[in-house]
């Protein structure tokens, strides 16, 4: 039981002391509220949900919410170690914020909702800060693996002006243009990966099931093969003596890649196999510097200063545009414009060093470099749509050819046969 609900007095009904509760009895968590009071969650020991609301109308209190509390910490258990949601965290928090309540109860009320047990825990940490009267800022900045720098920096400019929910509303926009370029990016590449599984699982069983039975055609025959039709029985008749270890190592080699794509260290060497292509590479510095231009925008918007914003970004570049990146912020500091700096350096084209020059003039830096990012990322969006069309029909062509080599080279002593006879 809460401290709030032992220490406020009875009112109409009386309630049952901790004694008087059946041994049965199961624990309810009640989202109750009282008059020019805010929502706030309770425990109470009651035998079923009619006994748990009478108990909170006895003390005053009108139930909004009811949930079994045992039903809750199974969910939380099955929910600890999860990644912090900070996009869903982001929206929530502005949907409250804009409903008119303040941030400490805002971030109560998310703190009460929550289910997962890892989650529930840093939100816990935060509002603790919060109502020791730290600035919501200085808290995240504590928990660098939950909120990034510039996640930190729009809400410290924000308590600044005192208009966090615009502040959110411009991150939660930044975040959404990043997923959806990463959404399509993983959409473009589940067909591929489907052609490329079942053009295996095909190989695999011609080569294990349909090759051995030629195998044992062709030697009652008698007849002389060509090399390459007897490599290839040779190979299918040593999977298909050996089937449940070519299976278990196929099963092993699609678990093992997927449990190593699902560690970022799996998924950062994998990526950095990928981008030694230097087309992939070039694309993917495309994409790094609509991620830049974004993010500078964004911390201008809520009042950082250039330099300053440059330095925060720098993570989220190669090592060798950090490289050129710390040179632009050395020429800026000796008075060289943003665009010719980043121009200079390597870090801005055509369109870019344009639009960035419109926004020192005009005074709209910010606005520009979104516009600047958006241009890299329609420009990103249309090459991906191209390089995936193009992908599709590469890996049909290269698996009919693997698929029909086999099978040319099962039917060649058959297509020698029928020319002897004529």
């Amino acid at each position: 039981m809460s401290p709030t609900a032992e220490t406020r007095p009875a009112a109409r009904v009386p309630v049952p002391s901790a004694a008087l509760v059946t041994p049965g009895a199961q624990r309810f968590r009640l989202q109750v509220v009282q008059a020019g009071k805010a929502p706030e969650w309770v425990e109470l020991p009651a035998a079923n949900e009619a006994d748990a609301i009478l108990q909170a109308a006895g003390r005053g209190w009108q139930v909004l919410a009811l949930q079994s509390a045992l039903a809750t910490e199974r969910r939380a258990r099955a929910g600890q170690g999860g990644a912090f949601p900070l996009l869903l965290f982001s929206q929530e928090l502005l949907a409250l914020l804009e409903a008119g309540l303040n941030l400490t109860e805002a971030i109560a009320t998310l703190h009460a909702k929550e289910a997962s047990g890892g989650v529930r825990e840093r939100l816990a940490m935060v509002l603790q800060a919060l109502r020791e009267g730290r600035n919501l800022s200085d808290v995240l900045e504590d928990h660098p693996q939950e909120f990034p720098d510039v996640y930190v920096a729009t809400v410290r400019a924000s308590e600044r002006t005192g208009d966090l929910p615009h502040a959110l509303a411009r991150y939660i926009a930044y975040q959404l243009q990043f997923d959806g370029i990463r959404k399509k990016l993983v959409s473009a590449a589940i067909y591929p990966v489907m052609l490329l599984v079942v053009g295996g699982f095909v190989t695999l069983f011609l080569l294990g099931y349909v090759v051995p039975r030629f195998s044992a055609v062709y030697e009652s025959s008698g007849r002389d093969l060509p090399w390459l039709s007897l490599t290839l029985l040779a190979f299918g008749k040593l999977i298909h003596a050996h089937w449940q270890l070519a299976v278990a190592g196929t099963l092993a080699a699609l678990v093992g890649t997927g449990w190593a794509l699902s560690q970022p260290a799996g998924r950062g060497w994998l990526l950095n196999q990928v981008l030694k292509v230097p087309m992939l590479a070039r694309r993917a510095d495309d994409f790094r510097l609509a991620r830049f231009f974004r993010a500078v925008s964004l911390l201008l918007a809520s009042g950082i200063a250039l330099p300053k914003a440059l330095g925060m970004v720098t993570g989220l570049l190669s090592p060798a545009q950090q490289q050129a990146l710390r040179a632009v912020r050395q020429a800026i500091d000796q008075g060289q414009p943003l665009s010719q700096a980043l121009r200079d350096h390597g870090l801005s084209g055509a369109v870019a060093d344009s639009l960035i020059r419109v926004g020192e003039r005009s005074g709209q830096m910010a606005e520009m470099l979104e516009r600047t990012a958006r241009f890299h990322d329609e420009d990103f969006s249309r090459w991906v749509d191209w390089a995936s069309r193009l992908l599709e029909p590469v890996l049909m062509t290269v698996i009919g050819l693997i698929v029909g080599t086999v099978v040319v080279l099962m039917y060649m002593p058959i297509f020698d046969l029928a020319g002897s006879l004529q």
